[in-house]
This record gives structure tokens, sequence and C-alpha cells, in this order.
């Protein structure tokens, strides 16, 4: 098995970015959901209520975050500014102290992606200073934290469990789906289709970086969403699948690829084409 493919998402639900190598931190790639989009009173904002999100293309250079729009000039931020405003941000029921951004990215927010129930939109960076507990009761006595994730700093997932489910999707007439739907950082190949539902551990060959598989990850409304277009395709699809092919028969709902954290190897550097073993 090896490591076929490396992403980030510097800002949560805006496009991702693909990379060959990258470095590994404690909450994740570096630069994965470091920034988010909130509202007005600091909730997040996701493709979930905001699909166009999709269409916001992001780029990071050596010293700024670049956010581009077919309808808009580029929006720059700079990667080392620590003197903005805090503010509290709110991810699910995690509270978490925030950067705000400023004004003219929250003009430029708003002005691309609209407003949401009349509420401004705002650019905030996760405050490097706090930390984000992973819940425990997933964990197996390791210490994990993340920062803008929906609760994980790693999303792994497969190649084969993505070709099983579209073979499922075509047997149906419909269009197979790329994994970007998925959005995992880390896609192994090499693997049997699920085989990661039963991995404890997933690590380097060579022994210096492992992760804990440690919770299957949900699926929601953003997998429906093609992340080209912002546009739902097959109202659904591919969840309804998903939940009758069972691939967490004793869990109700739709299940694709694991949840993890970093056991071994902050500040090491992962990269694509490496092998890996499973415990």
């Amino acid at each position: 098995m090896r490591i076929a493919e490396l992403n980030i998402y510097p800002v949560k639900s805006l496009s991702g970015i693909t990379l060959e190598r990258a470095t590994l931190g404690v909450r994740g790639l570096a630069y994965d959901r470091h920034w988010m989009v909130v509202d007005q009173v600091g909730r997040f904002i996701t493709q979930r209520q905001m699909p166009g999100m999709a269409r916001v293309t992001v780029r990071l250079e050596r010293d700024a975050l670049i956010l581009e729009h077919p309808e808009a000039q580029p929006l720059v931020i700079a990667l080392e500014r620590r003197d903005q405003p805090r503010l509290t941000a709110y991810v699910w029921d995690d509270t978490c102290q925030a950067l705000d951004e400023g004004e003219e990215a929250s003009r430029w927010l708003t002005t691309v992606l609209g407003d949401l129930r009349g509420s401004t939109l705002r650019l905030v960076r996760f405050d490097d200073e706090h930390r984000r507990l992973v819940d425990s009761r997933y964990l197996k006595g390791e210490k994990a934290h993340t920062a803008f994730a929906d609760g994980f700093p790693f999303l792994v997932a497969s190649i084969a469990s993505l070709e099983a489910l579209n073979r499922e999707l075509q047997q149906k007439g419909l269009v197979p789906l790329p994994m970007n739907r998925f959005r995992p950082n880390i896609v192994i190949e090499g693997s049997s289709a699920f085989a990661e539902d039963g991995w404890s551990e997933v690590g380097a060959r060579e022994g210096h970086y492992r992760f804990g598989l440690r919770k299957p990850c949900q699926r929601c409304k953003i997998t429906t969403i093609d992340q080209s277009s912002g546009a739902i395709d097959v109202p659904g699809e591919p969840l309804q699948t998903l939940i009758q092919m069972k691939t967490q028969p004793l869990r109700p709902g739709a299940y694709f690829g694991q949840n993890a954290t970093l056991l071994e190897g902050a500040a090491q550097t992962i990269g694509v084409g490496d092998e890996l073993l499973v415990g």
C-alpha cells in the first residue's frame, strides 16, 4: 500500500489544494482548516448552507493565502500576521478562539457568496495558542487536538473504497464520483475496499510517522455537491447508496473514510508514494 494523494483545505469548506508532500502536525497537515468562514455571531459556515463555497479556489504562496472567484479580484491574506482582533468562533458544539481577518475579507466573501439569512460573512484564522481537543471518547490513550476540521485532524480514504462505491452508482445509471466529493487529507491505494474500517493504525513502512484511525466518517450533504460547480447533481447521492452498502453495519447512516489522529511524526514530511503498513 502507498499514499496516492495528499490534500489540504486551508479554508474550511472552500476548495482544496493537492500536494506532493506536506508537513505533519498534531493539528493536521500544515495549514489544513486553518481558516474558516463564519456568520456575524461566529458560527461556522460550510457548503451545507452555501454550496457555492465550492467555487472559491484557494492558493498558498510563500507569504500569502489567496482566495479566487470568477466574479471578483483575488483576496490576499498575509500568512504570518498575528495582530488581528480576537473573537469567539463555533464549530458544532466547540468554542474556539480565532483571529478576525478584517473588513476587506468580510466584504469579499459576502460579495462572492452572498449573505446568509441577512448575516454578513467573516473570515477567521485559528488562534495557534488555542487547543481544540478531539473528543476523548474515540481516542485510545493518546491526546489529540485539531483546528477548524469537523472533529479530527486527519481524514483518511482509499481508492478501492471509492471504486466500490462508484460500481454501485453505475449500476443505478449514475455517473461515478471523484474523490474530491469526500474531501480527504490522505488517500491510500493498494488496499481492498473499506479495509480501512478495520485498521487501528496506519503508518510509514520506514516508521517515521503513524496515524491512529479512530472514528468512521459519517457523511453529509457536501458529498452531493459537485466541487467544481457548487451544484447538486443528483439529490441524495451518494448518501443513499452508501446507506444501502452498509459500510458500517452497526451504525445507521452513510459512512466513507476514517477520522484519524497523529500518533507519531510531528514535523515529519509525508509524501505521495510513501509505502504504508497497517495494524
